[in-house]
């Protein structure tokens, strides 16, 4: 006589349970999780129908034991959808076409990392589909950056991120309007990005003229401290951009003029939009220095070779930063120049242009905003009418 056949080990969404088979209909064992769940059968002698039941016996008995929502059961009469492929098909409507409105490369790799994250933590509350998403879970994930040290921005951003998929997947009718998840958020306001001053702008330079391996990064420094442009678009800034004889930079995003194949290797501005603005005459001077490469790019990186933004973040820090250190230390609270990166030159500039009294909209203009509450924060700091105002308030110690 025959030997049975030994349970088969299954782990669903919510407990472990052992598939065996008795008078060849399968059988359900739960009895080993905490609490017992007791032995049942599945009504049939297909396996594959069997694991169907045994995920339905799953969620009911989840429920049962308040391990999951009861709207789940549901849900479930429809199609339950995963987290990773309604993860997969927002991210394929993000990244459409450019001119149907889609997001470029950057905003798809933010995207992925909002989703990274997300998925781990919703692994870990046994959280597998987006039905199971609701404030609470919500919540808890936004308790969860907190605790995490994530800044407030970075909160903002994931939980926005999470709200828009769901409701693109209600839209696309993937998911019931049930679903809609109603969640206030408060955009952090101002900025947290360290700014340098004139005087650490100009010890970077030096530092940078000093060692012959450097003086490529002091060109760049010089060059983001007098345009503003982020240094994506400095490294892909050509010559054919820069008129020298009119005295102007003229940056243009190529994402809706090229064809597919070509579209990696497109120039893009974050705002998609084309932009133009005068050279400052210092810039000036040293693009007129500066040698002409095959390749047509006006800035490269260390080997001459094409300007990586990681390369430049990277040494900046390194090599030069960590030197300065001990001449620019932190003051109280403040992080010194140490807490200085590639993106405070785009600081400094602003800065640099509210203190000289450049109209914000023009400035607005040269950066490519049409808006902007970083501009606003330093135009806030210079503002000398409201300083002048308060300086005319009488002094209580005066008669």
């Amino acid at each position: 006589m025959p030997r049975p056949a030994a349970n088969e080990r299954v782990t669903c969404t919510y407990f472990t349970w052992l598939l065996g088979k008795r008078n060849k209909v399968y059988v359900a064992d739960g009895r080993g999780n905490s609490p017992s769940l007791g032995r049942h059968s599945l009504g049939t002698r297909d396996r594959a129908d069997a694991l169907t039941q045994l995920t339905q016996l799953d969620l009911v008995k989840a429920v049962e034991n308040g391990v999951a929502d009861a709207s789940l059961l549901t849900a479930q009469r429809e199609t339950l959808l995963l987290i990773g492929e309604g993860r997969r098909l927002y991210l394929e409507f993000v990244g459409r076409p450019t001119i149907q409105g889609g997001a470029g490369q950057s905003t798809l790799k933010r995207y992925r990392a909002v989703f990274d994250k997300f998925e781990a933590f919703a692994e870990s509350q046994s959280v597998k589909y987006w039905q199971q998403i609701n404030r609470k879970v919500l919540t808890n994930y936004n308790s969860w950056l907190e605790a995490a040290d994530y800044h407030g921005k970075t909160q903002y951003i994931e939980l926005t991120v999470l709200k828009q998929a769901i409701k693109w997947l209600i839209s696309e009718q993937l998911l019931p309007p049930s679903s809609h998840v109603s969640l206030t958020l408060k955009k952090p306001t101002g900025t947290r990005t360290y700014c340098y001053s004139d005087r650490e702008v100009q010890a970077i330079v030096a530092h940078c003229r000093a060692n012959a391996d450097l003086n490529w990064l002091a060109h760049v420094t010089i060059a983001l401290a007098h345009t503003g442009l982020r240094i994506s678009e400095l490294a892909g800034l050509r010559w054919t951009d820069v008129k020298l004889d009119k005295g102007v930079i003229q940056l243009t995003d190529d994402s809706h003029h090229v064809r597919r194949s070509q579209r990696d290797g497109a120039r893009t501005t974050k705002s998609h939009r084309d932009r133009m603005f005068p050279i400052h005459p210092e810039l000036l001077s040293l693009l007129q220095s500066l040698e002409r490469h095959p390749d047509n790019r006006v800035f490269h990186g260390p080997l001459g070779g094409k300007l990586k933004p990681d390369t430049v973040r990277t040494i900046l820090i390194r090599d030069v930063l960590k030197p300065l250190a001990g001449k620019f230390p932190a003051n109280g609270d403040g992080t010194g120049i140490l807490g200085g990166r590639v993106h405070s030159f785009r600081h400094y500039f602003c800065s640099t242009a509210a203190n000289n009294r450049i109209p914000e909209q023009m400035l607005m203009t040269w950066l490519g905003h049409r808006n902007s509450e970083m501009i606003r924060h330093y135009y806030h700091l210079c503002d000398e009418e409201s300083t002048r105002q308060m300086q005319s308030l009488p002094s209580l110690s005066k008669p």
